[in-house]
């Protein structure tokens, strides 16, 4: 995310061109949603994990992209487009927000679920 935050510098430079390539609203918000979510991961686990000390951060962000079938040069275009755009950005931050809010509202859900001990291990 470092890199995102270094783009956001950018924020109050003069709005920019629509570029040819926009990654979509929608679109847009999943991949920050997945880039969050595996900063999280990467921060919280770097230092207890052998194999995850193989990888740099950019690494996840690149796997990201990949994952999403996006060149990084498209999203960064996409993402200072965005940036020049505040309100269109923050109803998109908005609602990175409120998906990342709704996956851990899920997660502490299933840790609260009682553990079925008659359910066998497979």
């Amino acid at each position: 995310m470092a890199a995102a935050l270094l783009l956001l510098t950018g924020c109050d430079d003069d709005v920019i061109d629509k570029p040819p390539h926009l990654v979509k609203r929608d679109k847009m918000i999943t991949v920050l949603v997945d880039m969050h979510l595996a900063e999280a991961v990467y921060q919280t686990k770097r230092f207890s994990s052998e194999e995850l000390n193989k990888y740099s951060e950019s690494d996840f962000y690149y796997s990201i992209l990949h994952k999403h079938h996006l060149a990084d040069s498209v999203f960064e275009k996409s993402l200072i487009y965005y940036c020049n755009k505040p309100k269109e950005f923050e109803k998109i931050y908005t609602r990175v927000v409120n998906r990342l809010t709704e996956l851990e509202q899920e997660q502490n859900e299933k840790a609260k679920q009682p553990v079925d001990i008659n359910q066998t291990i497979e």
